[in-house]
C-alpha cells in the first residue's frame, strides 16, 4: 500500500509522517493507513467495535494528526445510538442527547461520543431544528463543512475519505463538503471558519468555497456576537492575521467590523505611512506577537483615524486626537462582541495611550509607566513597536531606537525599585487618617499630589517627608502630638 520512492504514481496521494515523504492510494478507504490514538480514545472505539458497533476518531483530531500536531480534544463518532453508548460505559454524561452527543468519562477525560446523524432544516443559520440517526458513516460526514474536517479514522476500517480531504490537505486548500453555499446556509459561523482555517493552516480557500464565502456573507448578521467574536479571535493569534485582508475582499467585515472597511478606503498621505489606514492595521498586527490582547490593540489602535482625518495646504494628511476616538470606538466594538471586562480594559488602554510621547529620561518613563500601568507598559513598547514596523522608511530606524531606550530605561525602574503606582508609595491612607484627615476625595488628591512628587524624584519616597510636605503636622512623630 506505501511506496516510498521513485516517481508518484497517478491516483496516488502524498502525505509525510515521521520525516519522511511517502504516497497511498487515492481511495475513500485507506485500510493500512496508520494514525497512533490515544490510549483512552483506543479504549472507547475498540468497546464500541467489539460491541457490534461502527466507531471512529472523526475531524479536527483526525487532520490536526495527520499535520503533526497535537490535538485539543478527540470526537468520535458511531453508529451506536445514546443509549447504547451508555449502557457499554459506566460513566457518561448527557452533554447534548437531542443531538445524540453523550460525553464518554474515563477518569477526568471526557470524550464526546456522536451517533451518526443527518440534520435536519437549519432555522436560525447555525443549529438543526432536528436530526435524523442514520447508519451511513457516509451521510453523517457529508453534513460536516470542509473535507479536511470530513476524514474519520479507527484502527480496525483505517482511514475512511469519502471527500478527498486527503488531497486538500496535501494541496493546502479549504473546500467545502458538496454545495458550498448549502454548508454555509445551514450554519453561517462556517463562513468565517473558512477565512480563519486559512490563517491557521495557510491555505488558499477553494474557487468555489471563496465565491460562496462572498455571496454568504451577509448571514453572519445572524450569528451571536460571542460565536463572531471567538472566531475572529481565532483567526487574529494565528501565524497569518493577515487573512483579515480575506475578511474585507470577501465582505465579512461589512457585517462584523464595518469600522475597519471605513479604514480601508482613508488614505495617509503622510511621510511617516506608506499605507491606507486600513493596509497599515493589517500589517501592525502581523507585526506584533501572536497575543489576544496585543493583537486586538493593533487591530483597533487607529479605527478612529477616519473621523479625525484633516489635510493642510501642503497636502498632508494629519490624525490628531485619533488615540482618544479609537480608545472609545475599541471599547463600543468590545462591548458589542461581548467580550470580558478584563480584556477589554486591557486593550483599550493600550489602544488609549499607544501614541503616547515620552522622553528618554527615567522621569519621563517613570510617568508613562504610571499613566499606561506596570503590567501593561512593556505591552505597550510591543505596540509602539509594531506600529512603527508598518508605517514607511521615514525615520524608521529612530523610532526603533526609541523604544528600546525606553525598555532599557524601564528596566533600569524595575531593578531600582522606583515608585511608580500608589501601591508603592511610603504613605497610606491610614496614615492619613491617622494624621487626622477624613476618608473622601481630598485624600485621594493628597495621595496623587504624593505620587507626582515621587515620579519626579524617587528618594523624596519617604514616610516622613511626604507626611511634612503634603499633610501638615503629620509628619513630624510622636513627639509633635
Amino acid at each position: 500500500m506505501r511506496i516510498r520512492r521513485g516517481r508518484k504514481p497517478r491516483g496516488m496521494v502524498e502525505m509525510r509522517e515521521n520525516g519522511a515523504w511517502f504516497w497511498l492510494f487515492g481511495s475513500s478507504c485507506l485500510q493500512n493507513y496508520h494514525i497512533s490514538l490515544p490510549e483512552k480514545v483506543n479504549k472507547i472505539l475498540t468497546v464500541l467495535h467489539d460491541a457490534g458497533y461502527e466507531a471512529f476518531a472523526v475531524g479536527g483530531c483526525v487532520r490536526d494528526t495527520m499535520l503533526g500536531k497535537v490535538p485539543n480534544d478527540w470526537d468520535i463518532t458511531t453508529s451506536a445510538h445514546p443509549e447504547d453508548v451508555k449502557r457499554l460505559f459506566r460513566r457518561t454524561v448527557d452533554t447534548g442527547i437531542q443531538h445524540g452527543t453523550v460525553t464518554v468519562m474515563l477518569g477526568s477525560e471526557g470524550f464526546e461520543v456522536t451517533t451518526y446523524r443527518i440534520d435536519g432544516e437549519y432555522e436560525d443559520a447555525r443549529h438543526p431544528k432536528e436530526v435524523t440517526f442514520t447508519s451511513s458513516l457516509r451521510e453523517d460526514l457529508r453534513r460536516r463543512d470542509f473535507t479536511i474536517n470530513a476524514m474519520a479514522y479507527s484502527p480496525q476500517n483505517g482511514l475512511i475519505d469519502y471527500f478527498d480531504g486527503l488531497t486538500d490537505l496535501r494541496r493546502g486548500v479549504i473546500r467545502a463538503v458538496g454545495d458550498p453555499e448549502e454548508r454555509f446556509r445551514e450554519d453561517a459561523l462556517r463562513i468565517m471558519r473558512a477565512v480563519r482555517f486559512s490563517a491557521q493552516l495557510g491555505y488558499h480557500i477553494e474557487e468555489n468555497t471563496k465565491r460562496a464565502v462572498q455571496d454568504m456573507a451577509p448571514n453572519l448578521a445572524k450569528i451571536s456576537a460571542e460565536r463572531i467574536a471567538s472566531e475572529l479571535t481565532r483567526l487574529l493569534v494565528s501565524p497569518h492575521p493577515e487573512e483579515l485582508r480575506t475578511m474585507v475582499e470577501t465582505g465579512i467585515t461589512a457585517v462584523i467590523l464595518p469600522e475597519l472597511d471605513v479604514c480601508m478606503e482613508t488614505p495617509q498621505h503622510n511621510p511617516h505611512h506608506c499605507y491606507s489606514v486600513g493596509e497599515h492595521i493589517i500589517h501592525a498586527v502581523a507585526a506584533v506577537r501572536a497575543d489576544k490582547v496585543l493583537r486586538y490593540t493593533m487591530l483597533f489602535h487607529d479605527l478612529g483615524k477616519p473621523a479625525c482625518h484633516t489635510r493642510d495646504e501642503q497636502g498632508i494628511d494629519h490624525f490628531k486626537g485619533h488615540a482618544a476616538v479609537s480608545a472609545d470606538m475599541a471599547h463600543a466594538i468590545m462591548k458589542r462582541l461581548k467580550f470580558d471586562n478584563e480584556t477589554l480594559k486591557q486593550v483599550e488602554t493600550l489602544v488609549r495611550y499607544h501614541d503616547l510621547a515620552m522622553e528618554e529620561t527615567s522621569r519621563s518613563v517613570r510617568r508613562g509607566i504610571a499613566r499606561v500601568g506596570e503590567d501593561l507598559f512593556p505591552l505597550l513598547l510591543e505596540v509602539k513597536m509594531a506600529d512603527g514596523a508598518a508605517q514607511s522608511e521615514y525615520r524608521r530606524a529612530e523610532k526603533r531606537r526609541k523604544v528600546e531606550a525606553w525598555r532599557a530605561i524601564y528596566e533600569q525602574i524595575l531593578r531600582d525599585k522606583s515608585c511608580i503606582s500608589l501601591r508603592q508609595l511610603a504613605v497610606r491612607g491610614s496614615d492619613l487618617i491617622a494624621a487626622g484627615m477624613k476618608p473622601g476625595p481630598e485624600m485621594g488628591e493628597v495621595l496623587h499630589q504624593m505620587l507626582e512628587d515621587v515620579l519626579d524624584e524617587p528618594s523624596h519616597n519617604q514616610k516622613e517627608y511626604l507626611m511634612r510636605q503634603y499633610c501638615p503636622g503629620g509628619g513630624a512623630g510622636e513627639e509633635a502630638r
